[in-house]
């Protein structure tokens, strides 16, 4: 529930879910699987466009500002000229359409009338073209939840960005595989109460996701951008929580964040911190044994620095768990000129910088006690750049908190990635057609049964709750409830049990990897539901990996005159033996060539 503090702190979350959808892209009828094949590599520079509005979107133009080439890789087999941005797009597919309707509908939204595709500005590399097509298909949602109603104000269909496979200081890698894959991106309203309800929305809205059978399954399909804020901070975005353990401490350290900085907007206010001039730093006679000045230096760059006055002490401030301003300034300058980091004098002397290091960039910056200081050491224009977004952030901590996009870490803490994105980014799409939603399309698209209830009609069949909950959720559900129906003489907890685990026992037992067929699945149940095999030779027979029909002959249980003829003789062997060691004797003998009740039962016949 919402406690005091939660409320106290004016805390507002949100989300936003993006899933990826099966079938072919978006916009062109590639593939949607990823693949490490490369047989091409194309280089491109982006640049920034006049959006609808009149403007250049803020973070288009600091993207730009980093003067980054990218290069893509991709395969014949999954990139076309569409995905280059060499050829129109084709129309939307149809059936990832069809796919986001169903999930507007199980969120009882409201349709739009005609989908019209529009291009979002992108230049961070992950589009060829510079921008990315999304389109809004349905409005005002609404997800039951534990604690209320949350809302759902939007519902979009939009193309995957490509794989980012590596970065420099000039140029950025990608793989074009994802590119285009089709995402439902699903966002909601600040109605988010807690940091576990946060966690609530997000694990319904996947399972309503899984419900239709057509969302993708696997690492990196899913992805949830977490919108924090409290009274008097700031709307942050911050991207990259694939892992739902995580998403409450990602809620919680963004909290503790915006705290943080509120404190430390006060202290500046009060210490009226200013920010110095950029000053190239004269390496002194007895040099530098910093490696990282050194290496600076020998690739011909230099260490720069600015006096931040009344800063001292602050720059050392923790504002999340294991972070301090200090590494949200090194953000800044890490996205802003590609530098890996900044030293800040509450920090020094360490690295290999010296007391007598800091003396001299303090006489040099014009430090006076109680004054603080930054350097980078890089190529000037780097340099500059880097404490350029460095002082402009300082600045920006006395006005108020900005709002801004960033990445979530392992550890549940976040860095600066870019400021917010604006409406200027926007523009339609004209080489697609917009899209009208007809009353025959919305009718023509069932509302598939949801996960939790389709578990609650498995617990009625039988199956124990987790087991049910596993069956709905499987990508295998359809199958299991068509060998229940078709093997009424079996229990449905033994058949769901069977076909959604015997893989794992069988790799961990044989040490194989089996994938049955349906007709495997349908030769085996029906081979022990009529007794031809028992069920302890079930996970043998998988593991020949060969089709059921053929190998079933290899294990046929054994006549009753033949059973019994086996354990007399198994017994006479072993007279000496007691009845359980017997008893486990037999078992192993002919396991899987008969019930192992019938087999107790002949071993205690025999042996009195």
């Amino acid at each position: 529930m919402e406690t005091p503090e939660h409320k106290k702190l004016g805390l507002k979350v949100g989300l936003e879910i993006h899933q990826q959808l099966k079938g072919s892209k978006l916009f062109c009828r590639c593939p949607g699987d990823l693949t490490d094949k490369t047989d091409f590599v194309v280089t491109r520079f982006l640049r920034p466009v006049v959006g609808e509005l009149g403007a250049v979107d803020v973070a288009a133009q600091m993207e730009m500002s980093k003067k980054r080439w990218f290069e893509y890789t991709g395969s014949r087999d999954h990139v076309c000229l569409v995905d280059l941005d060499e050829a129109p797009p084709l129309s939307i597919s149809s059936d990832a359409l069809r796919a986001v309707l169903q999930i507007a509908k199980l969120l009882n939204a409201s349709i739009v009338e005609s989908v019209q595709v529009m291009r979002k500005i992108v230049i961070d590399g992950s589009n060829t073209s510079g921008f990315q097509r999304t389109a809004l298909v349905a409005m005002d949602g609404v997800l039951e939840t534990s604690l209320g109603p949350v809302r759902i104000p939007t519902i979009s269909i939009e193309e995957d960005s490509a794989q980012k496979r590596g970065e420099d200081t000039d140029r950025v890698l990608y793989n074009l595989d994802r590119l285009g894959i089709p995402l439902i991106e699903i966002g909601t309203m600040p109605d988010i109460k807690t940091p576990e309800h946060a966690k609530e929305v997000a694990e319904t809205l996947g399972m309503l996701l899984r419900s239709t059978g057509l969302a993708r399954r696997g690492l990196g399909t899913i992805r949830q951008d977490v919108n924090v804020s409290i009274a008097g901070g700031a709307r942050v975005e911050i991207k990259g929580a694939q892992d739902l353990r995580k998403v409450p401490t990602i809620v919680s350290e963004e909290v503790a964040r915006q705290q943080s900085l509120l404190k430390l907007q006060k202290e500046c206010l009060r210490r009226a911190i200013e920010v110095g001039p950029i000053e190239e730093i004269a390496e002194p006679k007895h040099k530098w044994e910093s490696r990282v000045l050194r290496k600076a230096l020998d690739a011909d760059g230099a260490v720069f620095g600015m006096c931040v006055k009344g800063a001292d002490g602050l720059l050392g401030f923790e504002i999340q768990s294991g972070r301090r301003l200090g590494s949200e300034l090194a953000s800044h300058a890490k996205r802003a000129a590609g530098l890996r980091g900044l030293f800040h004098s509450d920090e020094l002397p360490n690295y290999g910088i010296t007391a007598e290091d800091v003396a001299g960039f303090r006489e040099e910056l014009l430090c006076s006690t109680g004054d603080a200081f930054i350097l980078v050491a890089a190529s000037k224009d780097r340099a500059h750049r880097a404490l350029n977004a460095v002082g402009a952030r300082l600045k920006q901590l006395q006005k108020s908190l900005p709002k801004e996009v960033r990445n979530a870490l392992d550890s549940g803490t976040s860095e600066f990635l870019r400021p917010m994105p604006g409406a200027a980014r926007m523009y339609p799409e004209t080489d697609i057609p917009s899209i009208h939603v007809t009353a025959d399309l919305l009718d023509a698209i069932s509302v598939p049964e949801k996960i939790d209830d389709r578990a609650a009609r498995y617990e009625k069949l039988g199956m124990s709750k987790d087991l049910a909950l596993l069956a709905a959720k499987s990508d295998a559900c359809e199958l299991v409830e068509e060998l229940v129906s078709s093997h009424k003489k079996l229990k449905p907890s033994y058949v769901a049990e069977l076909v959604l685990r015997a893989q794992k026992v069988v790799k961990s037992e044989f040490g194989v990897e089996c994938s049955p067929t349906d007709k495997d699945w349908h030769d085996l149940l029906t081979a022990v539901e009529k007794g031809k095999i028992t069920k302890e030779s079930v996970m043998e027979i998988l593991s020949t990996c060969k089709p059921v029909h053929r190998v079933l002959s290899d294990f046929s249980v054994l006549s009753d005159k033949e059973l019994r003829k086996r354990v007399q003789s198994i017994v006479d062997k072993h007279k000496k033996l007691p009845v359980k060691a017997l008893i486990g004797v037999a078992m192993k003998e002919l396991r899987g060539k008969a019930p192992g009740k019938k087999i107790v039962a002949l071993v205690r016949e025999f042996a009195d």
